[in-house]
Parts: C-alpha cells; sequence; structure tokens
C-alpha cells in the first residue's frame, strides 16, 4: 500500500508530463488543467490505497479514460449545442428561411432579437421541455443527469443506482425518443 507521501510525490513527479499529454490530446491549456486533476483525484480517491509500484500504470488508464470522457462529453455537448442553435420551425407549405437571415440573427445580439424569434424560440424551448417531461422516468433522470447535470457514466450510474450499461442505454433511448417527438412536432434538428 502506497503511503501518502509516496502517492503525493507520484502525483507530483508526473503532473506536468501528464498535463503535456492532455495539452496534446485536446489542444486547450484549461481542459488540460481539469483532465489532469480529474485524473489525479480519481487516483487518490479510488486506488489511494494500492501498492506505489501500480500508480503509474493505474494514473496512465485514468488519464485516458478521463481524455476520452472529455471527448465524449464534448461531442454530447456541441451535438445539443449545434441541436438547440440550429433548430427552427418549418410550415407544412415547405417553407425554407434564407441562410442569410439565419446568420444574421445568429450574429445579432439577444437584444437586437426580433420579437418574433423571441417567441418562437421561447416556444421551441417549451416544447423541447415538454417531451422531456414525457420521457419515461428512468430515461429521463439519465438524460438530465448525463447532458444537463454534466455527470460521467459512472457517475450517473452511482446516482441512478444501476450499471453503466443501462444508464448509456436509457440515454440513446431518451435522445432517440427526443429527436423523433421533436421532429413529428416540426422542429427540425
Amino acid at each position: 500500500m502506497a503511503t501518502d507521501k509516496e502517492l503525493s510525490d507520484f502525483l507530483e513527479a508526473v503532473e506536468r508530463r501528464a498535463f503535456r499529454q492532455a495539452v496534446y490530446a485536446v489542444r486547450r491549456d484549461e481542459s488540460a488543467f481539469d483532465i489532469v486533476q480529474d485524473a489525479m483525484i480519481k487516483l487518490a480517491e479510488k486506488y489511494g490505497d494500492k501498492p506505489a509500484a501500480e500508480l503509474p500504470l493505474l494514473f496512465q488508464r485514468i488519464l485516458q479514460n478521463t481524455i476520452h470522457d472529455y471527448f465524449r462529453r464534448e461531442k454530447v455537448r456541441n451535438t445539443w449545442v449545434s441541436l438547440f442553435s440550429s433548430m427552427t420551425r418549418h410550415s407544412d407549405e415547405g417553407d425554407e428561411s434564407d441562410p442569410l437571415e439565419t446568420l444574421e440573427a445568429e450574429g445579432g445580439s439577444v437584444a437586437a432579437e426580433s420579437s418574433e424569434d423571441k417567441v418562437s424560440r421561447d416556444q421551441t424551448l417549451s416544447a423541447i421541455d415538454e417531451e422531456v417531461q414525457k420521457l419515461p422516468t428512468r430515461q429521463r433522470e439519465a438524460f438530465l443527469l448525463r447532458y444537463w447535470q454534466d455527470m460521467d457514466v459512472a457517475e450517473t450510474a452511482a446516482a441512478m443506482g444501476c450499471s453503466e450499461g443501462s444508464v448509456k442505454t436509457h440515454c440513446s433511448r431518451a435522445t432517440h425518443a427526443l429527436a423523433h417527438a421533436l421532429r413529428a412536432r416540426g422542429i427540425r434538428l
């Protein structure tokens, strides 16, 4: 079993190298700091009682998993951000909006937004909220914990009292159900 001193010395010795590795992977200093800090905390909390000789391999695995989790979160976050930012209502008459109007609206501030756009955005957000509320309880819980509370799969599984595989299944079903329901309401993704 590693002593507190051995664990502290190991983390101090590996900190710079882990940071460089994270920066190379994510290309952002702030995110790299967070990733390394999360990996160090996970090592100390969950594996601090392991022998000192096992710490390097454990830390590398934790660091790699934390980097992968970062990319998964970014992918999901970017998907939902682009989903919400690009949602528009389409009428049955095939009304297509002008791309230049969309660009101008995105470039403007919220204060410069027209009343019609504000009402449309509020209606879209209200429709999304209604559809999220219609999800089965476990799917809604998994979806909100993962994508709105930004918990990782393990944290969500612990909070829900189920396996990580169940969390992934609930989230997948929830996102598919939401996409289908929103398309049915005329909200294009």
